[in-house]
């Protein structure tokens, strides 16, 4: 099923793109589909990284010590 919207573009941006569809002979909603499917993949991407990252310092410091106590052992071992 498709959704019907209206859409506003810069003049330069509707320059820009009317260009780029007569080079890849694509048609503009076509094109506008896969700009928004791309830009979806991305943030999501983006937000994943950013998730990744907080979570990641949350488990620092106990990474650190686990780290730590593994040494410990080798260095008993050894």
């Amino acid at each position: 099923m498709s959704k019907a919207l209206s859409l506003k573009l810069d003049d330069a941006v509707y320059s820009e793109t009317e260009s780029v569809l007569k080079k890849l002979d694509i048609s503009r909603n076509a094109y506008i589909n896969r700009a928004i499917a791309f830009m979806n993949k991305y943030q999501k991407r983006k937000q994943l990284g950013k998730q990744l990252q907080y979570e990641s310092r949350l488990v620092s410091t106990e990474s650190l010590d686990v780290l730590r106590e593994f040494e410990a052992l080798e260095d008993e071992i050894g």
